[in-house]
Parts: C-alpha cells; sequence; structure tokens
C-alpha cells in the first residue's frame, strides 16, 4: 500500500467515525425522549478500501409500530366507555346498598304492602308516600347522571376532534420536511421520529392507518376507511348538542364531509377516544336511559287511577304523575319527570289517605264510597298491579316483559355487567399497548449501556485512525528528509 493510499484510507476512517461518534452522541442525548428512535451510521466502503458514511437512518419495526398504534387507539376506546359507566354506576347508586331503583322500588312495595295490611293507620300512609318520593327522587337523580354523562362524551368528542385537527396540522408540517428532506438527501430520522410520535398521539383520538408512498411520504386513513391525511389534512368537524334531551341523538363527526360516528355513518370509527365517546353517548347511556324512563312508565300506569262511576271518564295520574293532568303517553323523558303527585302529599296539602281511598282526581275516580278506616281493597289492587307482569321497552336492552321488580333489578345488573365488561377489555387493551410499546422500545429504543460500549468502540476507531496518520506524517517527514 502507497503512503497515499494509507492516508487517504485513514482519513476516510476517521471522517465516518467521527460522524458515528457524532450518532451516538444523539442517542444518548435523546435517550428517555418519548418517541425517540435510535439512530444508525450507514457506512459503507470505497474501492480503495476506505469507509465512509452513506446515510443516517433510523432503528423501525412496522409491524411492531402498527401493532402499537391500534394497541392506543383500543386502549383509549375502552377507558372512554369505562369512565363513562363509572358515571354511571355512581348515579345508579351502590347495587348492594338500599338507594338503588331496584332497592327503592322493593320498599315502596314493602311500605304499600303494610298500609294494605293496617289501612287504618296514618302513619303507614305517610310512610309509602315517603317511599314513593325516594323511588322518585332516586330515578331523577339517575336520568340527570345519564344527561350529565351524555353531555360529557359529547363536549369530550368536541375536544377530541379539535386535538385531531391541531394533531393533521403538525403532522402536515412534519411530513413535508419529511418528504422535502428525503428528496434532497438530507438526514430526516429527527422529523420522522417527530411524526411518528404525532401518529401516535392521532391514534389516541381515533383508529388511524399509516401507508408510506415514495420519498416517505405518508397518507393517512381512519380505520373505518375515510381519508384523513394525503399531502395536505383532510376537515375534521363535529357539531356539540348544547342539551341532549331523552331520546335526542347526538350529532355525528365528520371527516370531509363523510360521517364516521353514529348509527348512519357512512364509514364508522372502530377504536379511538372518539369511538368509544360516540358509543356511550348514543347506545350504551341511552339504553339506561330507556331502562329509567320505561321503569318511571311501569309505575305510572300501575298506579292509575280509573272512573269508578262508568262515565268513561280516561284514567289519571294516581300516586306518581309527571306534574300533568293526565297520564304520560309513553316513557321517553319520564325518569327525569317523575314526582309523587301532590294530592297524596302531607308537606304539599294532600292526604296518603287517598292512596287508601281513591279520589286523587276527584270524586268520579273514589273506590271506598263508604270512607271505611278499614278497607284495603284499593291499596291490595295497587299492590297486585306493581306486581304484575307487564311490557316494557324492547330498546330497553334487557327482557322486555317482566315485573317492575325484576326489570329493575336486571337494569342494574346490565349496568353493572358493561362495566365489568369495559374493565377487563381495558385491562386487557392497556396490557396489549404496554406489551407492544415495550416490544417497540426493545427494537427501535435507545439502549445507553449499549450506546456507551459503542462510543467507547468508535473511540478507538478513531484513535487508531489517528495514529495510522501520525505513522504516515513521520514516514513522509522521514522520506523528505532523505531527499534533502
Amino acid at each position: 500500500m502507497s503512503l497515499s493510499l494509507a492516508f487517504n484510507t485513514a482519513r476516510a476512517s476517521l471522517a465516518a467515525t467521527s460522524t458515528q461518534i457524532e450518532t451516538t452522541s444523539r442517542n444518548i442525548a435523546n435517550a428517555g425522549q418519548p418517541g425517540s428512535s435510535r439512530k444508525i451510521a450507514v457506512t459503507t466502503t470505497e474501492a480503495t478500501g476506505g469507509a465512509y458514511v452513506v446515510t443516517v437512518s433510523r432503528a423501525s419495526d412496522g409491524p411492531l409500530y402498527t401493532r402499537m398504534l391500534g394497541a392506543t387507539s383500543n386502549a383509549a376506546d375502552r377507558q372512554a366507555v369505562l369512565d363513562g359507566l363509572d358515571r354511571l354506576r355512581t348515579g345508579m347508586g351502590d347495587v348492594t346498598g338500599d338507594n338503588s331503583p331496584a332497592a327503592r322500588l322493593g320498599a315502596l312495595g314493602d311500605a304499600l304492602a303494610q298500609f294494605a295490611n293496617a289501612p287504618d293507620d296514618p302513619a303507614l300512609g305517610a310512610r309509602t308516600v315517603t317511599m314513593a318520593q325516594d323511588l322518585a327522587t332516586t330515578l331523577n337523580s339517575a336520568a340527570a347522571t345519564v344527561r350529565t354523562v351524555r353531555s360529557e362524551a359529547d363536549s369530550g368528542m368536541a375536544r377530541s376532534v379539535a386535538r385531531v385537527n391541531d394533531l393533521l396540522k403538525q403532522f402536515a408540517a412534519e411530513n413535508d420536511t419529511v418528504v422535502r428532506g428525503t428528496g434532497a438527501g438530507r438526514d430526516v430520522s429527527d422529523a420522522m421520529d417527530r411524526r411518528d410520535t404525532l401518529l401516535a398521539s392521532l391514534a389516541e383520538e381515533m383508529g388511524v392507518t399509516a401507508v408510506s408512498r415514495g420519498n416517505n411520504d405518508l397518507v393517512l386513513y381512519t380505520d373505518g376507511g375515510a381519508t384523513l391525511f394525503e399531502t395536505t389534512p383532510r376537515s375534521v368537524s363535529f357539531a356539540t348538542t348544547p342539551m341532549l334531551a331523552a331520546g335526542m341523538a347526538g350529532k355525528a363527526v365528520m371527516v370531509d364531509g363523510v360521517s364516521v360516528t353514529g348509527a348512519d355513518a357512512t364509514m364508522p370509527l372502530r377504536s379511538g377516544r372518539l369511538a368509544g365517546l360516540a358509543e356511550l353517548r348514543d347506545r350504551t347511556a341511552v339504553t339506561l336511559e330507556t331502562q329509567l324512563d320505561s321503569l318511571a312508565f311501569g309505575l305510572t300506569q300501575a298506579f292509575a287511577e280509573k272512573d269508578q262511576t262508568g262515565g268513561g271518564a280516561p284514567d289519571a295520574p294516581g300516586l306518581f304523575t309527571d306534574g300533568t293532568a293526565n297520564l304520560p303517553a309513553g316513557p321517553t323523558g319520564l325518569a327525569a319527570r317523575l314526582t309523587v303527585n301532590p294530592a297524596v302529599d302531607p308537606a304539599q296539602g294532600g292526604s296518603p289517605s287517598r292512596l287508601r281511598d281513591g279520589g286523587i282526581n276527584g270524586a268520579a275516580y273514589v273506590v271506598n264510597t263508604g270512607g271505611q278506616p278499614s278497607f284495603g281493597a284499593h291499596l291490595q289492587a295497587s299492590g297486585a298491579a306493581l306486581a304484575e307482569v307487564r311490557d316494557f321497552d324492547p330498546a330497553s336492552g334487557i327482557p322486555a316483559r317482566s315485573t317492575m321488580a325484576d326489570f329493575a333489578a336486571a337494569s342494574t345488573g346490565w349496568l353493572e355487567g358493561q362495566r365489568q365488561v369495559a374493565a377487563r377489555e381495558t385491562e386487557s387493551e392497556s396490557a396489549l399497548l404496554a406489551h407492544a410499546s415495550s416490544a417497540l422500545s426493545n427494537a427501535t429504543g435507545i439502549n445507553m449501556d449499549d450506546e456507551y460500549a459503542r462510543q467507547l468502540d468508535l473511540e478507538r476507531s478513531y484513535q487508531a485512525s489517528s495514529k495510522l496518520i501520525a505513522v504516515v506524517s513521520s514516514l513522509y517527514d522521514a522520506l523528505f528528509q532523505a531527499l534533502r
């Protein structure tokens, strides 16, 4: 080997090693930073034997990254549903306590039976009214919780959409940097890291699929197939509903004019926080709302007064009413409006004896026409009506033909069952996300011990190249000295 060839080889090695040392220093500086991947200085050899750095790339694992994105979306979806179900369960009362609708209904039935056994005891009449008020208040509170959860889910969807649009703008900027830099042959590994971090954040809000094109360009689609980003971000829009009344559907999230949530969604989202919130707002909470309204409707029907004169007057509100003079035409929204009839409430000038005698709606509805204090037939009939099998709304998600006690118990069980399923799914998806993130980190992340060890090896290589240059320099000096 000639001295000039040895010198050029050592110099090329020195430059390549210097770039490699700089790369390991970047890795060490970025260790622990979310989304940072391990940078690799890719080297090759020249025909003369020298080495040079072709490019600086980054460690990547496409299948693991895709798996991590999917796990991120699924975990966010299930967590959103679980959070809402936890709030609904709190509003429904302790399933094992005395403040759930099922427990309140049972207490009313017991009080009514005791009053029927001793109809001349005004204290038992007052207690029956109190139990009825407790039941109505519990249904009111549960219905209010459902409305709150639905409204919060609606507001959460608005915040999620705002975040998606912000992330898409940032993604567009980083993607443009990557595409332009790749075309110009620049190091774009840091920009690709930032872009992947934005994509992972986007996956929290909605399920997303990334497709790579030339120059490391990415096109994004929702997991339902709607185009989310292609060169430029697509518009994601949503209009909140200030007050979601019972039976009222919330508005859909639109991606570039295509609905991705709601019953009529063209390309429905399958995962992500938005999908979970939409499920909570439009299905889970609505089903519970239907159950509560059906229970309230059954109560108004069970205690309705009938015309005793044969004159054909319509049935009228009895112990329970929605605040109007007529029986409710249907169950929608009734749980929130249900109240005890003022005509039997002593605090409002009423008398519990009307439960025994009838006549809440006037003389035509009086059953105990003789005014006998021991008359218990009407109370017994009310108890039988409360316990009879009746038809409920088929949309309630639980057996639609049952007694009110069984229906109330099934409603409580349904909610607890939904919560337990969501809790298991959340735990499972969170564990899968942790596993996928750990596997991706092991494959592409930065290990400080490995980087320090690699840096020591590179420093030794740098020293060796420096010594070779020094030797060549001394040989040149000796040669020039001999020629003088």
